[in-house]
């Protein structure tokens, strides 16, 4: 999982792990989530969305995988580069098109 925020990836990971293997001993997962955030530091919501996206990442909750978002984004972004070098294309042979309808013909 890619380090996307102020928090190490290890503290990521401890925290996971202690909600997944730790929750039962709790009255609700939120409880379990909330003793763990209080000891390791990062506010519970934090800790609920990495909870709910290890959940989604190992097929015990339905949604995108962590890979299939990054697979996402990453399509998104070529096709924005697409349709921008395809303007580009239009723009070009717009141009070019009506230079060569103003050249005098012979």
């Amino acid at each position: 999982m890619p380090n996307h925020g102020k928090y190490p990836d290890e503290l990521r990971e401890r925290a996971i792990r202690m909600v997944l293997d730790h929750g039962h001993e709790y009255g609700s997962q939120w409880e379990a989530i909330c003793s763990v955030a209080e000891k390791l530091g990062p506010k519970a919501e934090t800790v609920r969305l990495w909870v709910r996206q290890a959940e989604k990442d190992t097929g015990r909750r339905p949604g995108a995988t962590t890979d299939e978002r990054a697979e996402l984004k990453r399509l998104k972004r070529e096709n924005a580069e697409l349709r921008r070098a395809n303007d580009i294309l239009k723009a070009a042979a717009h141009f070019f098109g009506a230079e060569l309808d103003r050249q005098p013909r012979k």
